[in-house]
């Protein structure tokens, strides 16, 4: 029979992990619009590359303010509220008819993904849930967004190819992002265990929370390599469909032809089925192993399988491999870094620090997605931006070695994990 605590540690994760399994599911299929928003108002990737770029910039940016509202005053109805101005954000987006209006509805998205993503569910995960058990929770709960990711931008894809009509599709995707909002009853914590979690540090304050964190190098260590994960997973998230489709990549299943645009979709989502696998095998591993060996090695792993992305013949089974093994390294780094914050700092003021260090991220993002677009339209292919990717890849490597990973001496007296 579960004690009371180890049912306060399994409902937020459940919760968290479908919450994250709608709204990363939703976001990550974004790039299957690229080129039908590009086709319908006339304008050049640029424009839809610049608006989900500057979600992401401000998913980063109010990151770590919603991470402090929801540590100080309760993580349910910060997601909650999160979770409706995400829902507001992506009907704008379906109803608009030019560029102004899809942008203000890509930023609303940015706001209410930062209340209602990572940060502020990985924080109440980390204070309801035992040391020991931190690691995997946060993989289960990063597992869930990449479900999210394999169910349903394939399905996305499948819907435009099949209909058309980019206004309905997206429609369709803020009805089913409502869902978020009632899920955010199962967040609702016990203080008790939030206490015994976090032990000596609760009494530390916030703003002494932040000098700590600001004072320490690995912190910016972190963050920084954190900021070519966000890089990587915006150019690619993004752009891959579009340069499967600019390719003409396409493939027969089962006597039928998949188009070049549902292979798209069908990779990403792909990335998102090997990252159920990848998450939580990169979450075992930094419950056992240094976790910033673990991001050092996940970060080269990744310049790697673009290297062979670009040096081997592009087909559909390539394209497959691609996605399968990059899938594999997709979100690792989240559990890791989070982790990683949980560990050193500990989790009383978990949803502020990952949020700054979320924040590193989302800029890497914000270059990653809208970089590729502008470059594209530049020189009208996306050569520079793999290169940049691979670069930037091995310079995260070789940030995280020097990371030190023990807690901070406050927290010398607590259970290490």
């Amino acid at each position: 029979m579960q004690t009371p605590q180890q049912r306060s540690f399994w409902i937020p994760v459940i919760c968290g992990a479908v919450i994250l399994t709608i709204g990363i599911g939703a976001r990550q299929s974004f790039g299957i619009f690229q080129k039908p928003i590009a086709a319908d108002l006339q304008v050049g990737r640029e424009l839809w590359s610049f608006g989900n770029a500057l979600s992401m910039l401000l998913m980063g940016a109010f990151s770590p303010f919603v991470g402090n509202l929801a540590d100080r005053f309760g993580t349910a109805r910060t997601v909650a509220g999160g979770g409706v101005l995400y829902v507001a954000g992506m009907a704008m987006m379906a109803m608009a008819t030019e560029g102004v209006v899809l942008t203000l509805g890509n930023a609303l998205t940015g706001v209410g993904m930062a209340a209602a993503g990572f940060g502020p569910i990985f924080g109440v995960i980390t204070r309801q849930t035992p040391p020991v058990k931190r690691s995997i929770a946060l993989g289960v709960a990063t597992a869930g967004g990449s479900f999210g990711q394999f169910a349903v931008v394939p399905f996305v894809s499948i819907l435009q190819e099949r209909f058309g009509d980019w206004h309905t599709t997206m429609f369709a995707l803020a009805l089913v992002s409502t869902v978020m909002v009632p899920l955010t009853l199962g967040l609702r914590e016990d203080r008790g265990v939030a206490a015994q979690a976090s032990g000596a540090a609760r009494v530390q304050s916030s703003r002494e929370a932040l000098e700590e964190a600001f004072g320490s190098g690995s912190f910016w260590l972190l963050t920084v390599g954190f900021f070519v994960c966000g890089f990587h997973v915006a150019f690619v998230g993004l752009h891959l469909p579009s340069y499967i489709s600019d390719k003409a990549v396409a493939m027969i299943v089962f006597g039928k032809t998949v188009s070049p645009l549902e292979l798209g979709g069908w990779a990403i989502g792909l990335v998102g089925l090997f990252n159920i696998a990848g998450s939580l095998l990169w979450a075992w591993l930094g419950g056992r192993r240094k976790r910033k060996d673990m991001l050092a090695l996940l970060y080269l792993l990744r310049s790697l399988v673009f290297v062979l992305f670009l040096i081997l013949p592009l087909s559909a089974t390539t394209v497959l491999a691609f996605a399968a093994a990059l899938g594999f390294l997709w979100l690792g780094t989240v559990p890791l870094t989070s982790g990683l914050v949980a560990y050193v700092f500990g989790p009383t003021y978990m949803s502020t620090l990952y949020g700054i260090v979320f924040f590193g991220h989302q800029l890497g993002s914000f270059l990653g997605g809208w970089g590729a677009g502008r470059l594209y339209d530049l020189r009208g292919n996306y050569d520079l931006m793999w290169g940049l990717s691979i670069g930037l890849g091995l310079i995260a490597a070789l940030i995280n070695w020097p990371i030190r990973e023990q807690p901070v001496a406050r927290l010398t007296l607590q259970p290490a994990r």
